[in-house]
């Protein structure tokens, strides 16, 4: 394709982000998809199942449990998800992305599974937090490398597509809780087998993954570009071999670029904050906002159905389950909208419907016109727009900042998000519904919580509306310049993608 010359001094002339955006959609971009897109599924079925366990591990023949520890579990998921985040983002930018793949699951397939013996409040609240560092560090390696191996014009729709994919989680932790927590398995036997699905399906895709090369694009930035165009070779030989025509691409269109520098965390700031102000604080509103009304949401729902519609245990997933496919199928249906009308406007839309429909949701919970099933309705509603909102806003913070930084900006804002928003949220939201046993639970302190929760999306709504950047079918390399480019092609990256196999 070019004449390259390894070098880890001088500069380095690199075709690759070129050659992987202009590839049609192959049997390896599903390969990606699967092989990497599963975590989201294990996060998805990991919050569900707790939030079906709040339920039981209140009742005395279990761990008897308080609401507020209930909450606090969630919670303490979700600290664990910051600090893997943390920690592993900044691993993924130096050692790739590949590396971390196995690492990151093992942990999180040891974390869930050991919560299933825990014997008492304090070992669950320790598994919870190992299971949440590996669930983070999979988020911030995988994004990543979804981002860099999908073409440009479908980035947004995959991208999107496996955010929402955690529903589908969500849904079969619903399906398997209809039997864990019916009269066929003891009470105190359910919510520990519980914690075996997710690491029993963990175990299986970590072959799949040993398939899937390192990103070329990370490898191009880190003084290994031969060997990232030796793995866009390959992938243009499958191609080839199923009789696909890839038109070359114009070597005038290579990037020149340096080895990539490495910062510190206040060095990263300064870069979020100081050279991109306007991106740094789209990426905060949009992950802040969407955290806390998921996870007041989420980890509060078995609760609320119990408390305030006298829901038995064994029957909440029967509410959840279609809940769960509300929120699978808006990613799913309208995802694609987001590479066609465009990330702003869809962003908007999305934000800006789920909070004025959760106000009217608060509003009739408040009045007691709602019982149990039109209150899941309400739900699904809302959630269908929310979910593709949420989704937005990981892709978002995965595309608007250099490639070098990805999973530190990915672990990053999603950090803040969690920290600000998501952390708070399930505690808060438990001590607002009130004590479990409570047969006439008032409606004023959670309505106050719903119009909180509404009040963010909006915000996020108009934060997206200003500020926003349309990143739709644009390279990677054309919405933010690489820190190691020494010199970008003229008319950007995108159009010479766009203009060469389709």
């Amino acid at each position: 394709m070019s004449a390259l010359v390894e070098s880890r001094a001088g500069p380095v002339r690199s075709l690759v982000p070129a050659r992987m955006d202009r590839l049609p959609w192959t049997r390896f971009h599903w390969l990606v998809v699967v092989g990497l897109g599963v975590s989201w599924i294990l996060d998805g079925l990991e919050i569900q199942i707790v939030s079906l366990v709040s339920g039981p591990l209140t009742d005395a023949q279990t761990l008897h449990l308080s609401t507020g520890q209930v909450g606090f579990l969630g919670s303490m998921y979700l600290i664990g998800e910051v600090v893997g985040a943390l920690f592993f983002g900044r691993l993924t930018d130096k050692l790739g992305r590949k590396r971390l793949f196995v690492i990151t699951l093992v942990i999180y397939l040891f974390g869930s599974g050991l919560g299933g013996f825990a014997w008492s409040y304090w070992p669950l609240l320790v598994c919870r937090f190992i299971a949440g560092t590996g669930i983070g560090g999979e988020y911030t390696a995988i994004n990543a490398a979804i981002d860099e191996l999908i073409p440009s014009r479908y980035r947004g729709r995959v991208d999107i597509a496996v955010n929402g994919t955690y529903w589908a989680g969500a849904a079969i932790g619903s399906a398997i809780g209809l039997y864990l927590f019916s009269n066929h398995v003891p009470i105190d036997w359910g919510w520990r087998i519980g914690f075996f699905i997710g690491p029993i399906l963990g175990l299986v895709i970590i072959f799949v993954r040993r398939t899937i090369p390192e990103s070329p694009r990370w490898l191009m930035t880190h003084g290994r570009n031969d060997e990232a165009e030796r793995i866009v070779d390959e992938i243009e030989e499958r191609l080839r071999a199923e009789n696909v025509d890839l038109e070359p691409v114009d070597d005038s269109k290579a990037l020149v670029i340096m080895q990539s520098p490495r910062l510190n965390m206040i060095e990263l700031t300064k870069v979020f904050f100081g050279q991109y102000p306007r991106r740094a604080v789209l990426g905060a509103t949009m992950m802040i906002t969407q955290a806390f009304l998921y996870n007041a949401i989420f980890f509060s729902y078995a609760l609320v159905l119990k408390v305030f519609y006298h829901i038995p245990a064994g029957h909440v997933p029967y509410f959840f389950f279609p809940f769960a496919i509300g929120n699978l199928l808006g990613p799913l249906t309208i995802g694609r909208l987001f590479d066609t009308i465009g990330r702003r406007r869809m962003i908007f839309a999305t934000y800006l419907l789920s909070g004025l429909l959760l106000y009217v949701s608060a509003y009739l919970f408040n009045q007691g016109s709602l019982n149990a099933t039109t209150q899941t309705i309400c739900w699904c509603v809302i959630f269908f727009f929310a979910s593709a909102g949420a989704s937005s806003a990981y892709l978002t913070v995965s595309e608007i900042f250099p490639l070098e930084l990805r999973g530190q900006a990915i672990s990053y804002f999603y950090a803040l998000s969690q920290g600000a928003g998501g952390v708070v949220a399930p505690w808060l939201f438990g001590h607002l519904i009130g004590g479990a046993n409570n047969a006439h639970a008032p409606t004023g302190p959670l309505t106050i919580g719903y119009v909180i929760g509404a009040s963010f999306m909006i915000a996020g709504a108009l934060v997206a509306l200003f500020l926003g950047v349309d990143a739709e079918r644009r390279s990677l390399e054309d919405i933010a310049s690489p820190l190691s480019a020494v010199r970008l092609p003229e008319g950007g990256i995108s159009a010479a993608a766009a203009g060469s196999g389709g």
